[in-house]
C-alpha cells in the first residue's frame, strides 16, 4: 500500500518515516524543549508532554531518570552516579566532577540500578496515555557520555591513548546498565529510544576513527542490537560533525540519525543521498542561529529547503538542529512547527514545498 495515499494518526506517521517509507506527512518531533517556550506557546501545558500533545507533535518523548542524592550549599548537587552537577536554566545541567579518579574508585564503583522504579521517568505515563497514537521516545545514552561524566572528559580521552584496559572497564561497566535500562524501556512501551551521546563537535569527532571502533562504535553497536531484539527503533543522536565516523555509526544498524547539525557542516541533503535508503534523517532547522535570531519568514524558507532535500520518499522526520534551548525564539518555533504541517504532505508539492 502506497503510505502517501492512506490516513494516518501521528504514531503511524512518525514510525512509517523511521521505517524509511512515506507517510501521508513529514512527522514531527523533538527531544527537548525548554520550559520557556513551552509557557510562551502554550501556557496551560504542564510541561513538554502537554504541549507536544498540545502541539499535535507525531513523537512523544521522555527520558531515564537519576535523582538527586545530595544539595551543596553552592547551589550545586550529586545525583545517583555520584556525579556532581551545577544547574542550569537549560535542560540538561553542566557535569562539574565524578567519582572515578583512580583504578580503586573504578574497582569499587557500583552503577545506579537499572531496575529501580522511579528510573523509566514519565514513560508509563506517556504509554498509558499515547500508545499507538503517538510514537513514545525514550531518551537514553550507551557508554560513552556517562563515562565522560564519570571519570571527566579530559581524563577519558588520555585513558583511551594510556590505559585503554581501564577505559573499557569502566565502559563495560556503564554499558551493562544502560543496556538494562534499554530493554526494561522497550518492554514499558517504548517505541524507540534515541541514544543520545555526543560523539563531536563543531569540527569534528571527539576522538579519531580508530578510537572510535575501539572503544565507541562496538558499544553503540551492542545497544542497537539489544533494543531490535525487544522490538525498538533506533535514533542515534549526536551534536557536531560526524562525517570521519558517520559510515561506522550507520553501519551499526540504527534506523534513525539526529540531528545533522548544519552549522556543523552536516549537509543533510548529502546524507538523503548516501544513507537515505537504509535510515531515517531527523533533523536539522537550525537551532543554534535561525531559531532564535531569525524571522518567521527566513524560518518557513529553511524547512521548506529541508523537506524538499530530505523528504522525498519519506525517511524523514523534522526537528531541530539539538534542541529547542531557551534562547529559541518562540514565535519562530511555532512558525516551523506550522510550516512543516503546510509543506510536509505527500505527494510533496514542488510549488508548494
Amino acid at each position: 500500500m502506497d503510505a502517501g495515499s492512506s490516513g494516518m494518526n501521528s504514531y503511524e506517521r512518525f514510525m512509517t518515516a523511521l521505517d524509511c517509507k512515506q507517510p501521508d506527512r513529514v512527522p514531527i518531533g523533538e527531544w527537548s524543549i525548554s520550559t520557556k517556550v513551552i509557557k510562551a506557546l502554550v501556557p496551560r501545558a504542564l510541561d513538554q508532554t502537554d504541549f507536544e500533545d498540545a502541539m499535535d507533535f507525531d513523537g512523544v518523548s521522555t527520558a531515564f531518570q537519576f535523582d538527586t542524592v545530595c544539595r551543596f550549599p553552592d547551589g550545586s548537587y550529586a545525583d545517583e552516579w555520584g556525579v556532581i552537577f551545577k544547574p542550569s536554566a537549560e535542560m540538561i545541567d553542566h557535569p562539574l566532577h565524578g567519582p572515578i579518579e583512580s583504578k580503586d574508585d573504578l574497582k569499587t564503583y557500583t552503577p545506579p540500578d537499572p531496575d529501580a522504579p522511579h528510573r523509566l521517568g514519565k514513560l508509563p505515563e506517556l504509554v498509558w496515555r499515547f500508545k499507538g497514537k503517538r510514537a513514545i521516545v525514550f531518551r537514553h545514552r550507551a557508554a560513552f557520555m556517562w563515562s565522560v561524566f564519570l571519570r571527566g572528559f579530559e581524563n577519558l580521552l588520555m585513558d583511551f591513548l594510556l590505559d585503554p584496559e581501564f577505559a573499557h572497564e569502566l565502559m563495560e561497566k556503564v554499558l551493562a546498565m544502560s543496556l538494562r535500562v534499554a530493554r526494561n524501556a522497550v518492554r514499558a512501551g517504548a517505541d524507540a529510544i534515541v541514544i543520545a551521546d555526543d560523539y563531536a563537535g563543531n569540527q569534528g569527532p571527539f576522538f579519531s576513527p580508530a578510537i572510535a571502533r575501539e572503544f565507541v562504535i562496538p558499544r553503540l553497536k551492542r545497544m542497537v542490537d539489544v533494543i531490535h531484539e525487544e522490538g525498538g527503533k533506533v535514533i542515534k543522536h549526536s551534536d557536531g560533525n560526524l562525517r570521519p565516523i558517520l559510515d561506522e555509526i550507520v553501519a551499526t544498524g540504527i534506523d534513525g540519525l539526529n540531528p545533522l547539525e548544519p552549522l556543523a557542516g552536516m549537509d543533510i541533503g548529502d546524507a538523503k543521498k548516501k544513507y537515505g535508503d537504509r535510515l531515517c534523517l531527523i533533523g536539522n532547522i537550525d537551532c543554534g542561529q535561525l531559531l532564535p535570531h531569525g524571522t518567521n519568514q527566513e524560518v518557513e524558507a529553511a524547512v521548506k529547503d529541508c523537506i524538499a532535500q530530505a523528504g522525498a520518499g519519506g525517511g524523514f522526520i523534522l526537528s531541530s538542529s539539538n534542541s529547542i534551548h531557551s534562547s529559541v525564539n518562540p514565535a519562530n518555533y511555532l512558525a516551523m512547527i506550522e510550516a512543516a504541517k503546510k509543506f510536509g504532505r505527500y505527494p510533496l508539492d514542488e510549488a508548494r514545498a
